[in-house]
C-alpha cells in the first residue's frame, strides 16, 4: 500500500476515528484504525463494536492495499508533522510515514486487517432521507436529557419513532423530558421505535454539515446513517422506552412570559450560591414579577427579580437550575414561556411563539 495525502485532511478523519475507539477494550485490534487504499480513495474505519465510523477521502495512490495501525500513535504523529503532503507506504509489516521534502521519517508497526472486526453494510434494508438540518436540531434539543443511570439502561439513549407523517425524538432521565417532532416531506417506512446511544448521536452532530439530506436505515438491532462522505453504524439500546406521552400535560393553567436572556443571566448569577449537590433554586412568581433565589446556607444566599408577563396567584416552585439552563441554551428566539398548573407538578418550557419542541421539568421538594 502506498499513497500521498494532505496532512490536515487525514488528521481530521483520524481524530474522529480515535473518538470512536474504546481505550478500555481488551482486544488490541480495536485500538487500531483500518486504512484501505483503492482506486484513488483512502477508506478509514474505526469501531468499538457498538459504534462504527467509516469515511472515504481522495488521495494520490500508487499502490492499493489495506492495513491497520495503532490509532492513538498515528494521530500523535500526524499532529507533530508540518502542514504539507505526507507519503505513506507499508513495508515489512510497518507503515512508513514521511512528509514530502523533509528528513522526517516514522515507522509505525501495523497489524493485518484480517483481525479487524467486520463492519457490515445495511443489506436489504429500506433507506429514507431526512434533512440534515432537521436531524441536527432534533439531536440538539434532546441529547442533554438522556439518563446516565445505567440501572435504567432503556433511558440511556434518545428515543426515535415515526408518528403519522412526522418523526419524533424524545429523551428523559425521569426528572425531565425533551421532545421534538418534525413533519417530513419524504415517505418514511414503518418502523418500531428505537433507542439510539448518545455516542452515535454526538458523532452525527459533530460530523454533519447541516446541508442536504441524511440517509437512515433501521434494523432490529442497528441504525445505519450516511451523509456527505461519512458512514456511521450503531448498535441500538434494547429495552422498552417509557410511555413518555403520560408525562406530557394536555393543558396547563398558568403561563409566565419572559425574555430568555434575562432569565438565563439571572439563573447564572443566583446558581452561584445554590447548594451544588441538590442544585435547587426557587422561582416565586406574582403579577409582573419573577423572583429567582436560593435558600439560606452557610455560604449565604442570592436573589434576583426580573419582569415577566403573568396573571395568577402568588406561587413558589423549587427546581433544579441545571434542568432549566440546559434547555434554555437551545430554545430559539428572544422570548420563552414557563407553563404550569401546580407547583408540585410538571413545568413546560417553550419558545414564544411556539415551535415544534418543548422541555418538561419536574419540580423538587420544597425545604
Amino acid at each position: 500500500m502506498k499513497f500521498i495525502s494532505e496532512r490536515n485532511v487525514l488528521l481530521k478523519e483520524v481524530s474522529i476515528a480515535q473518538e470512536i475507539i474504546s481505550v478500555k477494550n481488551a482486544m488490541s485490534i480495536l485500538s487500531n484504525v483500518l486504512l484501505e487504499v483503492h482506486d484513488g480513495f483512502l477508506t478509514i474505519k474505526a469501531t468499538d463494536l457498538k459504534v462504527a465510523f467509516e469515511t472515504k477521502i481522495p488521495v494520490s495512490a500508487s499502490v492499493n492495499g489495506i492495513t491497520t495501525v495503532y490509532c492513538e500513535k498515528l494521530l500523535g504523529i500526524l499532529r507533530s508533522l508540518p502542514d504539507r503532503e505526507v507519503e505513506f507506504e507499508v513495508r515489512d509489516g510497518k507503515l512508513n510515514i514521511k512528509p514530502v521534502g523533509t528528513s522526517i521519517d516514522f515507522q509505525l508497526k501495523s497489524i493485518s486487517s484480517d483481525k479487524f472486526p467486520e463492519i457490515k453494510d445495511a443489506e436489504n434494508l429500506v433507506w429514507f432521507a431526512l434533512p440534515q438540518a432537521d436531524v441536527l436540531e432534533m439531536i440538539g434539543q434532546t441529547i442533554f436529557s438522556v439518563s446516565d443511570d445505567e440501572t435504567r439502561y432503556y433511558m440511556n439513549g434518545v428515543y426515535l419513532e415515526r408518528k403519522g407523517e412526522s418523526i419524533v425524538m424524545v429523551a428523559t432521565d425521569g426528572r425531565r423530558l425533551s421532545y421534538i417532532e418534525k413533519a417530513v416531506a419524504s415517505e418514511i417506512p414503518e418502523f418500531a421505535g428505537i433507542i439510539i446511544p448518545p455516542k452515535a448521536l454526538n458523532l452525527i452532530k459533530k460530523l454533519a454539515s447541516g446541508q442536504g439530506t441524511m440517509n437512515l436505515a433501521i434494523s432490529d438491532k442497528q441504525l445505519y446513517v450516511q451523509f456527505d462522505n461519512q458512514k456511521i453504524h450503531s448498535n441500538l439500546i434494547e429495552g422498552q422506552f417509557p410511555n413518555y406521552s403520560r408525562v406530557i400535560p394536555e393543558s396547563q393553567s398558568f403561563t409566565i412570559g419572559l425574555k430568555k436572556d434575562e432569565f438565563i443571566e439571572a439563573l447564572k448569577r443566583v446558581s452561584l450560591l445554590a447548594e451544588q449537590k441538590a442544585k435547587r433554586i426557587y422561582l416565586t412568581v406574582s403579577d409582573g414579577n419573577l423572583m429567582v433565589n436560593t435558600e439560606e446556607s452557610e455560604m449565604g444566599m442570592a436573589k434576583e427579580e426580573i419582569p415577566c408577563e403573568y396573571q395568577g396567584p402568588l406561587t413558589t416552585m423549587a427546581l433544579n437550575y441545571v434542568f432549566l439552563t440546559d434547555p434554555l441554551r437551545v430554545l430559539a428566539g428572544d422570548r420563552i414561556t414557563l407553563e404550569f398548573t401546580d407547583p408540585k407538578k410538571a413545568m413546560t418550557l417553550r419558545t414564544d411563539p411556539r415551535k415544534d419542541y418543548f422541555h418538561i421539568v419536574m419540580p423538587m421538594q420544597m425545604d
